[in-house]
């Protein structure tokens, strides 16, 4: 066998990100939750292998497969602008895990008030360490900027959540089952823009096809957090819709009625099942790295554009996730 080639395009993913297939097979890859067993040894060496073949220098022995594998696990822990590792609940591949425990856990508990209040803040909790884990482009953020996002995601989360379930407590109990759900959306729309306020503010950076970095826009900043709040509504809602109905017809079974203990995890079981699929499936319904045309970019940086090469017509930024 001979030395493994430098043509091979590790920058982007295996897979071709124009077609959903090809998207959905990248995100099952980084959303894997094996990902979260590789020590950081193993992690260190995938990102040897990587940064040394970025640089023009392969591994000896280093197979096709082996270079990915050290991709996917790179990416898997380490953020695509800045380069630092990323905090371990805040990676993708902790998504499934991490929001089937929660997620179960708000759609059991949520007749009281002190539990519905107790794991949306968990919930919104977790889901800022993942936005912040996940935010588009380099720019720092104050601890000022972070703590008040955090705060106004949870509090809007809890109370949406306190007010639904005041709204359903005459309503049929399935229809209570669905108020986590509501609470989440609503929250995700509140909390991915506030932890990510930054970009909302200097923009993120916006490269040409080659990945030449031409400037920052808003605008590209706002497309991204839009499409990352889309994703993560449809991704709770098989979690958050498919087990309520299940577990309202299972709890008026004898089994389920002799056995309560078994509510919890078997609803827990429930919605890890539907996230296994839904998490990669509804991550890939945008290319990761997503494209704006300049026309709607910001005046002064497509003016900046059409100064330095007129030719461009499309730019590229990464959304974050």
């Amino acid at each position: 066998m001979g030395e493994l080639p430098l043509d091979i395009n590790i920058q982007e993913p295996r897979w071709d990100q124009s077609t959903f297939l090809g998207r959905a097979r990248h995100f099952f890859t980084v959303t894997d939750p094996r990902n979260l067993l590789l020590s950081g040894a193993q992690l260190e060496a995938s990102r040897n292998i990587v940064q040394n073949y970025r640089a023009g220098v392969v591994t000896p022995g280093l197979t096709e497969d082996q270079l990915w594998r050290a991709k996917y696990a790179y990416d898997s822990a380490f953020h695509p602008d800045t380069g630092e590792k990323m905090v371990l609940i805040g990676r993708m591949s902790a998504q499934v895990p991490m929001n089937m425990t929660i997620t179960g856990c708000m759609l059991t508990f949520y007749r009281q008030t002190p539990t519905v209040v107790f794991w949306q803040w968990v919930n919104q909790s977790f889901n800022a360490v993942v936005n912040y884990s996940n935010r588009s482009g380099d720019a720092p953020i104050s601890v000022g900027q972070l703590g008040t996002a955090y705060v106004s995601a949870t509090t809007g989360a809890v109370a949406t959540a306190l007010g639904l379930k005041s709204l359903t407590k005459h309503l049929p109990a399935l229809v209570g089952r669905f108020v986590p759900f509501a609470a989440v959306a609503a929250a995700n729309c509140i909390n991915t823009p506030l932890m990510r306020q930054r970009e909302l503010q200097v923009g993120i950076p916006v490269t040409d096809e080659e990945s030449q970095r031409l400037g920052h826009s808003v605008a590209a900043a706002k497309q991204g957090i839009f499409q990352v709040v889309i994703s993560r509504i449809c991704m709770a809602i098989p979690a958050m819709a498919i087990p309520p109905v299940i577990m309202d017809t299972l709890e008026k079974k004898d089994f389920l009625k002799r056995r309560p203990w078994l509510g919890a995890p078997l609803q827990v079981g429930l919605v890890g099942f539907c996230l296994v699929f839904a998490t990669p499936l509804c991550c890939a319904l945008f290319p990761q790295r997503s494209s704006l045309h300049v026309s709607r970019l910001e005046p002064e940086l497509r003016a900046r554009i059409h100064e330095q090469n007129p030719d461009i017509e499309v730019v590229y930024y990464n959304k974050g996730l």
